[in-house]
């Protein structure tokens, strides 16, 4: 039990010893000793403790031998830290400002990568999400052969299947709270943004079941329009997707809408 106590307290010892060396060397004028700190540090993967020495000392270095490695270490503290915004932000300004190193590339590269992991789920703000996009299509832009290519496909894809997800269930909760029109308009949206997405025959129903709904909750004036809108979209909708499981759904609001059809037509006569 004494040897563990003993243990604790030399432990202690050197932690504080510790501190104190650190808090002397973060007040000090030698600038040389808090590069080599900082190197340090940073190899060992003491990210919070290289930050602010590496962070002083980008802008004291700048324009020496020793300026893309402080900057380079710094860009990597961040991210390593998840201060990820300023990841993306230095990650993007070393590319530019060391456009010779051989790290310009990688750089680049992971300005967009620490934008993709800001990217949010679907359902909130998707700002990040297309400035990921951008960013990464920047990249494979400008380095269209590189090794990096098809990660940064597969995350531009991963990107834009969010922003996929966003237009779909938008549009769909306009159906859900009755405002057919919009949801017909945001269905055709969906539909021209993402002309291959996977909720095709979803939206394809939807879009029957909207017209149909809009037509039933028209004025007089614009039923006939609508209940022709329906048969078209269903008509679209059979074309596509002769072995729907949803098919019998739709069917039956086509046969409602003929009907309605042709009542209207006949009290026209």
């Amino acid at each position: 039990m004494l040897k563990i106590k003993s243990f604790v307290i030399f432990s202690s010892l050197l932690f504080l010893f510790g501190c104190s060396k650190y808090q002397r060397l973060l007040k000090s004028d030698d600038y040389n000793a808090k590069y080599e700190a900082a190197i340090d540090l940073y190899e060992r993967g003491k990210y919070e403790r290289a930050l602010p020495l590496l962070e002083e000392l980008t802008p004291l270095f700048r324009g020496t031998d020793k300026a893309e490695k402080i900057y380079y270490y710094y860009c990597y503290t961040n991210y390593n830290l998840d201060f990820l915004y300023e990841a993306a932000y230095h990650f993007k300004s070393f590319s530019n400002t060391f456009p010779t190193s051989k790290h310009v590339e990688e750089a680049f590269f992971m300005s967009g990568y620490c934008k993709y992991l800001l990217s949010p789920i679907s359902s909130l703000d998707p700002t990040d999400t297309y400035n990921a996009i951008n960013e990464l299509q920047l990249f494979a832009n400008t380095y269209p052969e590189h090794k990096l290519l098809d990660s940064t496909n597969v995350l531009m894809d991963k990107l834009r299947s969010k922003l996929e997800d966003k237009s779909f269930n938008n549009a769909k909760q306009y159906y859900h709270i009755y405002d057919y029109k919009a949801a017909i308009i945001a269905l055709n949206n969906t539909l021209r943004d993402f002309p291959d997405t996977k909720y095709s025959e979803e939206i394809a129903l939807l879009l029957v079941k909207s017209n149909y709904y809009l037509a039933v909750n028209s004025i007089k004036e614009k039923k006939l329009q609508r209940f022709n809108e329906t048969i078209e979209a269903y008509l679209n909708f059979v074309d596509s997707y002769k072995e729907s499981k949803y098919l019998k759904e739709a069917e039956s609001l086509y046969t409602k809408a003929i009907e309605q059809k042709n009542k209207i037509l006949k009290e026209n006569l």
